[in-house]
């Protein structure tokens, strides 16, 4: 199975460390659980009010070109 990562942030609400600590999370999760992480797709700064955000975007691609399995969020 093939796992990757989407992790992001709003300008609004949150700063750059949060990123920094979501993929700790991520990670700490994926090793507990003996998962793998093939990648991951971060957006910076950028409201979850749209979906046009560039990392989103190419994840949503990759999956349609079934690049990977499973998204952990």
């Amino acid at each position: 199975m093939i796992n990757v990562i989407y992790a992001r942030y709003s300008s609004d609400n949150q700063r750059e460390e949060s990123i920094e600590g979501q993929l700790r999370e991520y990670y700490a999760f994926a090793e507990r659980e003996g998962i793998s992480i093939f990648d991951t797709y971060i957006d910076r700064a950028l409201s979850a009010k749209t979906d046009n955000r560039p990392q989103f975007q190419k994840m949503i691609k990759d999956s349609g070109r079934q690049k990977f399995d499973v998204v952990i969020v």
